[in-house]
């Protein structure tokens, strides 16, 4: 049966405009990205089919193209659209962020690092630099490391905070695991950066490890 001989309750588009995205499942989603379906196959069908295939949302969206390409229907054009679509969203978070307002939502926060640093396969090693409104002035990836761990060092944490004029910083860095709970490394790394920046004025406000589909606040935990 044709999703169009659904019952309208039951559509993928008309059920997001009466009820919201969030209340579809991740095959709906899909569906809606996909807008068709194959021969005998509706969108949410194919949708079901993918991501049983890549293990989920997750690895079909950080699937490269030649993995992506090898599912029947995907093409070039297919990839490109998604990829737009993921850095539209990384660059929505990124200017709720940046837009002049001071952070008044850790939520906020802790999404957009989520966004900037779940898909790499490596440790990486990030901060957001802050004013003394705590106004973002700038995001960067500092320190690229192995798939599981990243050299860290707090010199030259200080440096690109001096250089940015920054009061406070915000680090974070993902487990490539998909694990976010902190290990005694990451709260001894927490503690020298905090010491270092301190020097020079500079508070560290928070770190995070980020994880699959969770960020783990080490300032929640008491430890910043």
């Amino acid at each position: 049966m044709a999703i169009t001989d659904w019952p309208e309750a039951e559509r993928p588009r008309e059920k997001l405009l009466a009820r919201g995205a969030g209340a579809l499942s991740d095959a709906e989603l899909l569906a809606i990205f996909l807008r068709t379906g194959r021969r005998g196959r509706t969108a949410v069908d194919l949708a079901r089919e993918m991501l049983q295939a890549f293990g989920g949302l997750r690895g079909l969206l950080e699937a490269d193209q030649a993995g992506f390409g090898a599912h029947p229907g995907l093409g070039p054009a297919k990839y490109a659209q998604l990829q737009a679509v993921l850095e539209m969203a990384r660059r929505h978070l990124h200017e709720r962020l940046v837009r002049g307002d001071a952070l008044a939502s850790p939520e906020d926060t802790r999404r957009f690092l989520t966004a900037q640093l779940r898909h790499h396969t490596a440790e990486v090693f990030a901060a957001l630099f802050l004013d003394n409104r705590h106004r973002v002035i700038a995001f960067e990836e500092l320190f690229h490391g192995t798939i599981d761990a990243a050299q860290v060092h707090p010199r030259e944490v200080v440096r690109r905070a001096l250089a940015h004029n920054a009061a406070a910083v915000i680090v974070a860095h993902n487990h490539p695991s998909g694990v976010a709970k902190p290990s005694a490394a990451d709260e001894r790394i927490t503690h020298r950066l905090r010491d270092a920046l301190a020097l020079v004025d500079i508070r560290v406000l928070d770190h995070f490890i980020i994880g699959d589909g969770e960020a783990v606040s080490l300032a929640e935990r008491g430890v910043v």
